[in-house]
């Protein structure tokens, strides 16, 4: 059986003159009773899955102890016997876009334990394989969307469950949109309803939108820090997403200032579908 060790995150801390304390992940101290059993036993015990040395209490009693002890560690979930898996464990994430954004985010899931599966269209983005619901697809843009590019992520990957999370630039701003998981999550096609609507400037913005641009000599574009930060930001959605996605992840949409890396969130709806008209009198 393996033997319990510090679940990751916890420390023992040997306080002077008042003996051991636990520091959890959160940053909270709490003081430890060892009942009896000699800190230097719990130390090895825990930390190295050393058996206590002789001398002191007999043996067996001194055993007995230092198991209670044990199980109380684990029952508050300060000691584990096997590692907690990555939080993308069994998870596929498909990624696509410019490479200035995709290249760390594909490194930071990876890290978190997800099956990374690079994507060089979109067709190939959106074709169904494995469990839907255990995949999520990434489009990562640093340059304005075009506008249609999401129609059709936007209908067929919420419609299967399958996580659907993007971003892109517009200038010096950088929107991260919520995830998108299922029927009823706010789309693409959503926020940009939610944004026109939202300004006096609809027609410029639209405009703007359709490739209606100049730029000058040189544009904004994601820095490798801000690309980092966002790729970041991405993963930790990625990670709510395999966690069940709370509601405050579907429905948040992030803005992104390349300039200072100031970070604001906005809470976004879906936009209802529009009435049909009533059926004409005889």
């Amino acid at each position: 059986m393996a033997t319990a060790r510090l679940a990751p995150g916890v420390a023992l801390v040997t306080v002077p003159g008042r003996g051991l304390a636990v520091r959890t992940p959160d940053g909270e101290f709490l003081r430890v009773d060892t009942g009896g059993v000699p800190e230097a036993a719990l130390l090895a015990h825990l930390t190295a899955g050393r058996a206590p040395a002789a001398g002191g209490a007999a043996p067996q009693d001194r055993s007995a102890r230092l198991a209670a002890l044990t199980e109380a560690f684990e029952a508050a979930g300060h000691a584990v016997r096997t590692p907690p898996a990555p939080p993308l464990a069994g998870r596929t994430v498909r990624i696509l876009g410019d490479a200035r954004l995709t290249v760390p985010l594909a490194r930071y899931a990876a890290e978190a334990g997800a099956e990374v599966e690079a994507a060089d269209e979109q067709g190939a983005a959106l074709r169904e394989s494995g469990d839907p619901e255990r995949t999520a697809v990434v489009w990562c843009l640093d340059r304005p969307v075009p506008p249609g590019l999401w129609d059709a992520a936007d209908r067929a990957l919420p419609a299967r469950r399958t996580g659907w999370l993007r971003c892109h630039r517009e200038g010096a701003t950088a929107w991260l949109e919520p995830l998108a998981a299922g029927p009823g999550d706010v789309t693409a096609g959503h926020i940009r309803l939610r944004r026109l609507a939202a300004t006096p400037a609809h027609r410029e913005l639209a405009a703007y939108w359709e490739g209606h641009r100049a730029h000058g000599e040189r544009d904004f574009a994601h820095t490798e820090t801000s690309a980092a930060l966002t790729a970041a930001l991405l993963t930790a959605d990625l990670i709510a997403w395999a966690g069940g996605a709370p509601r405050t992840v579907r429905r948040r949409l992030r803005r992104l200032d390349l300039r200072d890396l100031t970070l604001t969130g906005h809470p976004v709806l879906p936009v209802p579908g529009v009435a049909p008209l009533p059926a004409e009198l005889p």
